[in-house]
């Protein structure tokens, strides 16, 4: 069994979600919301532009677009892996999403499931990802990725796929504001 850096990201908001989408079977229906639906089409948009005055300005030397990635836990695809004049590789990732003066915490743990997919596909270290913030005039975004990072991201898979496996009922969310726009507020007995 692989995941996705979404099943990360949506575990770390609250691991029920997981639990009532992948271990329940019961869909979220994502496709209902504008922003989600947006952000697709800016990202096949994206993904057809030529870009090259981002790429010189972070010293890319070669690139590959719309990557599908996979390790014996982890599956994604990557707008782009490109490789830099230091040698090293870094994911680029278009947000379809303004730029408010911080990095939010999902988009880190999306570009640090993306750095351990590269660097065990393309066998080539990994220290930054780039954010690329459409709404914002294109605005770039470099985020430093730490060993740390990627293995922080390589246990919650652990964590994740054990308890799909096991069929095991996390618990909710401290935060229980999240619980107001979640999918399934109402089949959870918080």
């Amino acid at each position: 069994m692989t995941i996705t850096p979404s099943h990360i990201i949506e575990y770390l908001y609250c691991p029920r979600f997981t639990f009532f989408e992948y271990v329940l079977a019961i869909p979220q229906y994502e496709d209902r919301h504008y922003k989600v639906q947006r952000g697709r089409e800016v990202h096949d948009k994206k993904l057809e532009q030529n870009k090259d005055y981002l790429r010189r300005r972070i010293g890319v030397v070669e690139r590959y677009n719309d990557q599908y990635l996979t390790s014996d836990l982890l599956r994604g695809r990557i707008d782009e892996v490109v490789k830099l004049e230091n040698g090293t590789m870094s994911p680029l990732d278009y947000k379809f999403a303004q730029y408010d003066e911080k990095t939010y915490e999902t988009y880190k743990t999306q570009l640090y499931c993306y750095a351990w997919l590269i660097e065990e596909n393309f066998g080539c270290k990994v220290e930054k990802g780039f954010l690329v913030y459409t709404r914002s005039n294109n605005k770039l975004i470099d985020v430093e990725i730490k060993d740390s990072d990627k293995q922080l991201v390589k246990e919650y898979a652990r964590e994740i796929v054990s308890m799909i496996d096991k069929n095991l009922y996390p618990k909710a969310t401290k935060y229980k504001q999240r619980c107001l726009t979640c999918t399934y507020r109402n089949i959870c007995t918080q």
